[in-house]
């Protein structure tokens, strides 16, 4: 299983929203500026994030992105759903009819072992995402960052937030 690119960006985004001032936005520019990704792309997942609500928009001067939602409220399955969608990663085509030895449509009556072993396994990983929050990730970030380094991200929120 490969998630997309925007996942990994578009959860460290939300961490970096998540430290701004109420109200206040930060631009898609600042943002994949920040993490030096192309603004053009990171506007699409943005987007997307927004459609989810994961993330609002802030008009006006200065305006740009805040999250939408509490930190404690938002999933890293919210995040890959919004982004890669929610379709399973694992999509059985019935080959078990194919072929000289194939079954007959009407007995498959239940998913195949193959497909039940590949479904339970994604709904493990889907359970394990949906438990983890934005908010504890960001716990273990600051554990396991420097203060100067946690300064330095501070320092910058404020000075892009509109």
């Amino acid at each position: 299983m490969q998630l997309g690119k925007g996942v990994e960006w578009t959860t460290h985004i939300c961490t970096v929203l998540a430290i701004l001032p109420e109200q206040a936005g930060i631009s898609v520019d600042a943002l994949a500026e920040f993490f030096e990704v192309p603004s053009a792309y990171l506007a699409k997942q943005m987007q997307l994030l927004r459609r989810a609500g994961i993330v609002a928009s802030v008009r006006g001067k200065g305006g740009g992105y805040r999250l939408a939602r509490a930190v404690d409220a938002i999933s890293l399955l919210d995040i890959v759903n919004a982004i890669d969608g929610p379709t399973p990663a694992f999509r059985c085509t019935e080959i078990r009819q194919n072929g000289p030895c194939g079954l007959k449509r009407e007995d498959c009556t239940k998913p195949c072992e193959i497909a039940a072993a590949f479904s339970a396994a994604e709904q493990v990983y889907r359970d394990a995402l949906a438990a983890k929050s934005l908010a504890s990730i960001m716990q273990e970030a600051a554990m396991n960052s420097s203060p100067e380094h946690l300064l330095g991200i501070a320092q910058w929120v404020g000075r892009e937030a509109g």
